[in-house]
């Protein structure tokens, strides 16, 4: 009886009308959320670690660093950033991301295809797993480890074989978002350091949706970024609810947390 009343064309002219609000809504929901730094503590880094993998674990922060003939797992007091253990990987290897999974710890190595599996709290050499390609992130959420190869592309892998499981294509408003590397799995997202740029965002693994990009510009002073390398090192301490950043050869570790300047 409306459609009579109104007509076709008024009633095709509504349609497109609702459909526009629907998308309209979409689109608001699906905004990136900007977000910026908050230092709270600043803690001495040792400038000729290579960073490549960052993680929180019983109050010590765990680091993976890289460059062949120097790359190094280490055990650190976040207190006074002083390295209290330190395993050696072989000249043959370049080391990459870093994840735990229940008193395991499993760090990447580039281009080797070979991650190499320490107990906790010893660091003593538990074994190796293999996969294909290159090895640049990693983190686990709980269930599975997550890992980026430095496209945009996330893999997800079984906690015990390390067998690709899934993935992922991760996107920045709609566009493929590439360079993805160190990577931090806090409550179902996944935190990553863009390659070669101040920036960390926020994925949603169900979609590849980057939901947040957090500014992490300015972080160092003038002084601190001589002879520095890019941003790379997310870990978070849940009972701090605060997240922990560095960069390759960086002199600080930022404890901080990620804030929306805009919000009241």
């Amino acid at each position: 009886m409306i459609r009579s009343l109104l007509g076709p064309s008024v009633v095709s002219a509504l349609r497109r009308m609702a459909v526009s609000c629907v998308l309209g809504i979409g689109l608001a929901v699906a905004a990136v959320e900007s977000l910026t730094v908050k230092v709270h503590r600043k803690i001495p880094h040792d400038p000729g670690a290579f960073t490549q993998g960052l993680l929180w674990w019983h109050g010590k922060l765990y680091e993976s660093t890289g460059r062949r003939g120097q790359s190094q797992l280490r055990r650190i007091d976040p207190a006074t950033g002083a390295v209290e253990s330190q395993v050696r990987i072989s000249v043959l290897f370049f080391g990459e991301g870093l994840a735990r999974a229940g008193n395991r710890l499993v760090m990447l190595t580039w281009q080797a295809e070979q991650a190499f599996v320490f107990g906790l709290p010893d660091l003593d050499r538990l074994g190796t797993l293999s996969y294909r390609g290159e090895g640049w992130g990693l983190c686990h959420d709980g269930r599975r480890f997550v890992m980026s190869d430095g496209s945009d592309r996330l893999s997800f892998r079984d906690s015990e074989s390390f067998a690709v499981v899934g993935q992922v294509a991760v996107t920045f408003e709609g566009s493929p978002l590439a360079d993805l590397n160190e990577l931090e799995c806090v409550d179902g997202q996944v935190y990553a350091n863009v390659f070669q740029r101040d920036t960390i965002v926020r994925i949603d693994p169900a979609t590849g949706r980057v939901t947040a990009r957090v500014d992490a510009a300015g972080l160092r002073d003038a002084g601190e970024a001589q002879g520095a390398d890019v941003l790379n090192g997310i870990a978070y301490a849940p009972e701090l609810g605060r997240f922990f950043v560095t960069g390759k050869l960086w002199p600080a570790i930022f404890e901080v947390t990620f804030v929306d300047e805009s919000a009241p």
